[in-house]
This record gives structure tokens, sequence and C-alpha cells, in this order.
């Protein structure tokens, strides 16, 4: 593992000028926050030796150097998901990379199904908990390197981030919510009763990544901040028929609230 990401980080390096500080991970139709980075260098995935590629509508698929915010970063214009096919160390794969480039900060983005009674199609929900559902990242050899056996996971999402982001969301009139995402496998939408259970146990809304990525990110010491744009319901009485057309549709709409938060978050960081 550590000889694979050793062998990218210098393809990477190779092919770069700056030292990112920040990560960013856009999710399903949340590639608009890319196109606010004053580009350095753009790297399409299947040409990044050990690269999974994206699969699904909606991710672009390019990994971009530049600045944003005044911070130099790398973006994940697109991300991986276990449904595709990918192991958990796949999917989880360009975090460590991230990492061990000498990231400190991870920024991530994902559309997700409201559950919360309380929230509204087009709603962003800043997530300071989770609950995990999918197979845990860590599972199989561990690497020193990577940071604890069993890391600790009570202060998950920084609340300092978290407090910022809230400050920022009502300064320029952006309704936000607050709360607890839940990840689960997919590629199935929900049924009624499985958003009952979702809610039941806590969770404010329930989507097919951001878990495994934040997993690893806290393993290796990063400070971790992530947002959901609420796409559909799945609350009693307000669930509806759902296509990926319909989620793209209501992510790209909401996607400039969502990037003006992240960017005056990095600028303030």
């Amino acid at each position: 593992m550590l000889e694979t990401i050793n062998q990218t980080i210098s393809f990477i390096n190779q092919r770069i000028k700056i030292k990112p500080e920040i990560g960013i991970i856009l999710g399903t139709g949340l590639a608009g926050l890319a196109r606010e980075i004053s580009v350095e260098t753009i790297l399409n995935y299947e040409d990044i030796p050990n690269f999974p590629v994206s699969t699904v509508e909606g991710h672009h698929g390019k990994l971009i150097f530049g600045t944003l915010g005044g911070k130099k970063v790398m973006a994940m214009q697109g991300r991986f998901h276990y449904y595709e096919g990918y192991t958990m160390q796949q999917v989880t794969f360009p975090v460590r990379v991230m990492k061990l480039m000498g990231i400190q900060t991870l920024l991530v983005s994902n559309a997700s199904g409201g559950i919360n009674p309380s929230y509204e199609v087009g709603d962003l929900m800043i997530i300071n908990d989770h609950i995990n559902l999918l197979p845990n990242p860590l599972i199989g050899k561990h690497f020193d390197e990577f940071g604890p056996r069993f890391p600790d996971m009570s202060k998950t999402y920084d609340l300092k981030f978290v407090e910022k982001a809230e400050k920022i969301a009502k300064k320029n009139s952006i309704k936000i919510q607050t709360g607890c995402y839940v990840g689960v496998t997919g590629p199935t939408l929900e049924t009624p009763k499985e958003y009952e259970y979702f809610r039941a146990i806590g969770g404010d809304t329930v989507g097919m990544s951001t878990v495994p990525e934040i997993i690893v990110a806290r393993q290796m010491g990063m400070t971790c901040f992530a947002i959901s744009i609420i796409t559909d319901l799945g609350v009693p009485g307000k669930i509806k028929e759902v296509a990926l057309e319909d989620i793209l549709k209501v992510a790209e709409k909401s996607e400039p609230k969502m990037t003006l938060i992240m960017k005056k978050l990095i600028e303030e960081n």
C-alpha cells in the first residue's frame, strides 16, 4: 500500500508546481466549486497511476490543483463509491495520497436524502456527526504510518469549522441545517421503512459516500469538514419517486450557496 501511494505521489509531484495545503472532494453534481479555483494543473484520474476512475454521472474524474480563497488546494472533481465495485481501500486511496503529500485539512461535499422532517429539498446541511453502515475502510492490514489502529472518532467533524460555516451562512442569508449523516452502500435509494429506520437511529440525512473518506482522514490526523445538499426527502408523506436526473438538478440549483460557504471557509482558515 505505501509503495503504491508513493508511486502515485511521485507521478503527481512531477506534474505540479504548488504544494497543496487543503484537500477538497466534490460530490454528485457539485463540480461548480472547481470553477472558483485559479487552476494551475489538471490531471485526469485515468492518467494517474493507481487511481480509480469515476463511473457515475455527475463526477468529472479530474484532479485539480490551484488556488482558492488564497490557499493552495487539491480538489477531486468526482469521487469513488463502494457501489461501483471498488474496495474501501480504493475508495479512500486519494485521501491517503492527500495526507502523505502534506495536506492537513479535508473539505467534503455530497448530495443526500433528507430524513429529518424539518428539512426541505434544496437545504444545505453541515455534517456534525455520522453513522457508518458501510464496511469500515480501516479493516485489513494496518500500517503505523497511517495513524492509530483504533482511531478516536469522538470529534470527527471539526467544531470550529462547523461554527464558522454556520456564521458564514447566517451572514449571507443562507438557510442552513446541522445534523447527522448516515452512510450506506447503495446503489438503491431507500425504502420508506429504511428511511424510518435511519431516522430512528439518529440520522438527519442519508447518502452513499463521505463517511469512508472522513474515517481515513481522521485516522491520519486531518481536520475535517463536510456539507450536504438535500436533494430529495425520505420523510413519511413526502417520499416521491426519484431519478438521478432529479438529484443532479437540485444539486446544481443549490450548489452556488454551498460554493460560497466552502470558499469563505477556506479564506478564513
